[in-house]
């Protein structure tokens, strides 16, 4: 499949080559058609499936194609600046012999280029919702002219709070529209959301969050929680590790480590909602270009982090949600590429390794060789392991000897020949 057997325009399809990309993913060839024909779409996909090509390439070339009459056309609202800037960084590549103009707004740091680009006119606005809703009241956005409306990360946005902001920015938007939704997860309240949304949606899902990559290679170690970090610097002397990218569950924790791994001699930069912008973008670049090679990140942090040939990541700290630990391992492993996925685990931490495992349907093999091992969790892990095969076992048992009593009551019930007619 090529994306011009998807009818997508020569100067979109030109852009695409410069940019080395020839195939669309799954998500794009089951999504373009659909978009080009004017439907609402509901996506389930996660980062990394290619979903920012699979709408703004549709979008770009319906725009493309009528007049560009003044006003906003699009408006994609994404939880996270750093996903906004790499939205907007796609709409620059795959749009450049369009013509279409776009801009990024997004809080946190200051107002007047964003207010600038707005003034001299866009067709395409890319928004995280508090700066777009600061700026509709103070006059510089209109949303009146809207013909594409993209909600991207619903799952992340509403995890983030900003399900009033979502509704308050709804009622500023035509109700004739073309609405897209795009959520990794699809949890009741997500659906709720969608329907309030969508007219008579289709629907595409890719990557089941369910499912992990194949390629990505899973592990754990069982570690207490004062060990970690000397547990990390351990790995971290490993020096075929070209590119970490370690969660951990708080800011100050990403911080405090970051300053504890840098101290040990690896230079690690930390990314959250409480650094600048600046300092953001700046270990942001530094990542993806490789001359960093530690990046710690919170959750929300790492939305939009689509870092090329990123070797590891590890869980510093598990996730209580078994779904994140999905999205984060997905950053590793992607475009046919192999990927390490490494997990601490402390004592505490041993039921959300359960739920993880529930969800992806297989143990996690556990690396038992290394200084910081923890007898106590490797008994409790082979004990788990153990009474998996004994509950195996008897439900087998039981199987076998439920499936026999059925037997016999058949037989005690069906008339009585050969044997059974001589014994009575």
């Amino acid at each position: 499949m090529t994306f011009e057997k998807l009818n997508v325009i020569e100067p979109i399809v030109k852009a695409l080559q410069q940019e080395g990309y020839t195939s669309p993913t799954p998500i794009q060839e089951q999504s373009i058609p659909i978009l080009l024909q004017g439907k609402d779409l509901l996506g389930c996909a996660q980062t990394g499936t290619g979903k920012t090509a699979a709408f703004s390439i549709p979008i770009l070339q319906k725009l493309y194609k009528t007049d560009h009459r003044k006003g906003i056309k699009a408006l994609i609202l994404t939880p996270t600046r750093e996903l906004a800037i790499q939205i907007g960084e796609s709409f620059e590549a795959y749009g450049k012999h369009t013509g279409l103009k776009h801009t990024v707004i997004f809080g946190g740091v200051g107002q007047k280029p964003q207010t600038d680009a707005l003034r001299n006119g866009v067709q395409i606005l890319i928004a995280t919702p508090g700066r777009l809703l600061d700026l509709i009241t103070q006059g510089f956005v209109t949303l009146k002219t809207l013909e594409f409306f993209v909600l991207d990360e619903a799952d992340r946005m509403l995890d983030m709070g900003f399900i009033h902001d979502i509704k308050r920015i709804l009622k500023l938007i035509p109700e004739k529209r073309q609405t897209l939704f795009f959520s990794a997860t699809m949890p009741p309240e997500i659906e709720k959301l969608a329907n309030s949304m969508l007219t008579n949606p289709a629907k595409v899902e890719v990557t089941p969050v369910s499912s992990t990559v194949d390629v990505i290679e899973q592990s754990v170690y069982f570690v207490e929680k004062q060990e970690k970090k000397d547990l990390l610097i351990h790995l971290l002397k490993d020096k075929s590790i070209e590119s970490m990218l370690v969660f951990t569950r708080t800011k100050h924790g990403a911080d405090k480590l970051a300053r504890i791994l840098t101290k040990a001699g690896t230079r690690a930069e930390a990314i959250h909602g409480n650094k600048s912008q600046n300092a953001r973008q700046r270990a942001l670049t530094e990542f993806k270009n490789h001359t960093l090679r530690v990046l710690i990140a919170t959750d929300i942090a790492a939305r939009g982090i689509d870092v090329d040939l990123l070797s590891h990541v590890v869980n510093y700290e598990l996730p209580n949600v078994p779904e994140t630990y999905v999205h984060r391992i997905g950053r590793t492993g992607r475009a046919g590429n192999e990927g390490i996925a490494i997990s601490f685990c402390e004592s505490e931490e041993r039921p959300y390794l359960k739920d993880i495992q529930k969800l992806i349907g297989k143990n996690i093999p556990v690396i038992k060789e290394h200084p910081f091992i923890t007898a106590e969790g490797i008994k409790a892990h082979e004990a788990k392991t153990e009474e998996i095969k004994v509950k195996a076992k008897e439900n087998k048992a039981y199987r076998g000897s439920r499936a026999n009593g059925d037997f016999w009551r058949r037989k005690k019930q069906s008339p009585q020949t050969g044997e059974s007619k001589k014994r009575g």
